[in-house]
């Protein structure tokens, strides 16, 4: 049974890892897209064309759901939604590493809350000993709108990995997100798809599907299924990896260069992700169901 554990805590690490390392790719070529639609225009393009492509590869029926399911994943949905607005608005503002080691808080977090016993603080806070040497607060030259809005990203994003296991623990599959993304394309088309319509070209068409299915497609799947098999303390400071993906896809596609207190950053970062993945399987008889449909 604890060769089962770990097998399953390797297996749900390295489909976090994989979803870190497509988001972080995702998001460096979503920068690029800024100037051309804006950041929410960008952010709408994903979570449209990410609804379609759910909703035609699971095609949920109504009978997958109870209403407190469903309404589990419509409010997965909104915070899917504020996650991708609200960040993509902070990096066209601040560097693409910066913004993903603020975001974070809300992954340190959900580990601190969700964990348990004194080892529960030390990844946590190894992790936030990072993600302080990669924003570098002391310099006085960060964006404050930047930082704002990456903050309340971080808001909507500790909502999302509790709301995630929720759903992938009653959901079977992925229908959960079958609903979560159209509502999430439902709510940016409410905040921002007017001023998007007349904007829309064949070639932005294209762009968008291909995005969609770079980030959010391929990384919510993968994060569903590893919240399966991960506690959500352990998924929670695992996600302090992101900074350092995010980093490391600046310095090559956007060509944002790290200071040597940033790359300790990193390291730190990289520390934490690792022992809190070691631990991290999960126990409670309650995944079984929905992980055998999946």
């Amino acid at each position: 049974m604890e060769f089962m554990h770990q097998h399953d805590a390797r297996i749900g690490s390295l489909m976090a890892v994989a979803s870190m390392a497509c988001v972080q790719l995702g998001l460096a070529c979503a920068v690029l897209l800024i100037d051309r639609v804006g950041a929410e225009g960008t952010a709408w393009l994903r979570l449209v064309f990410a609804a379609v492509i759910f909703l035609v590869i699971a095609r949920p029926k109504p009978s997958s759901f109870t209403a407190r399911t469903f309404g589990a994943c419509v409010l997965l949905g909104v915070v899917t939604a504020g996650i991708t607005v609200l960040f993509m608005v902070a990096v066209s503002h601040i560097a693409l590493g910066t913004a993903s080691a603020l975001e974070f808080l809300g992954p340190l977090t959900v580990a601190v809350a969700a964990g348990s016993g004194r080892r529960r603080l030390v990844w946590p806070a190894l992790a936030a000993a990072g993600v302080v040497l990669l924003t570098e607060p002391w310099t006085g030259s960060v964006n404050l709108v930047g930082v704002g809005f990456a903050l309340a990203a971080a808001v909507c994003w500790g909502s999302y990995i509790v709301l995630t296991q929720r759903v992938g623990d009653a959901v079977a599959g992925i229908d959960g997100l079958a609903v979560s993304m159209p509502v999430a394309g439902l709510v940016a088309t409410i905040v921002v798809g007017p001023s998007m319509f007349t904007r829309l070209t064949p070639d932005l068409i294209l762009i968008g599907i291909g995005l969609a299915i770079l980030l959010p497609v391929i990384p919510f799947i993968l994060e569903l299924q590893a919240l399966r098999r991960l506690t959500a303390a352990a998924f929670g400071t695992l996600m302090s990896l992101e900074p350092a993906f995010a980093m490391l896809v600046g310095l090559i596609v956007l060509g944002q260069v790290p200071g040597p207190l940033a790359i300790l950053g990193i390291a730190l970062v990289v520390v934490a992700g690792v022992g809190a993945a070691r631990s991290g399987a999960r126990t409670d008889e309650a995944t079984v169901p929905a992980a055998a449909g999946a």
